[in-house]
């Protein structure tokens, strides 16, 4: 598992905000530009995947006739 990977969604998206204000600022050479470029790019799809996962969990959640969850399945890493 990837450093990004181990990240909770709040985390990442908060690095992934930090990124881009660092790629606005227009400071960074292009070097360090790339490299952020790409850093961000990972947490982007990380963010995404974690927002699929919850969203699939949301899914799951099914309600009885007395309007009880049931049926949920915890999705794996949330």
């Amino acid at each position: 598992m990837s450093e990004i990977e181990k990240l909770s969604f709040e985390d990442a998206m908060r690095e992934l905000e930090a990124t881009v204000g660092k790629l606005e600022t227009g400071e960074a050479t292009l070097e360090e530009s790339i490299a952020l470029y790409e850093r961000g790019a990972k947490l982007r799809a990380h963010c995404e995947k974690r927002l699929r996962e919850a969203e699939e969990r949301v899914e799951k959640i099914t309600l009885s006739a007395n309007g009880q969850p049931v049926g949920t399945e915890p999705a794996e890493g949330l």
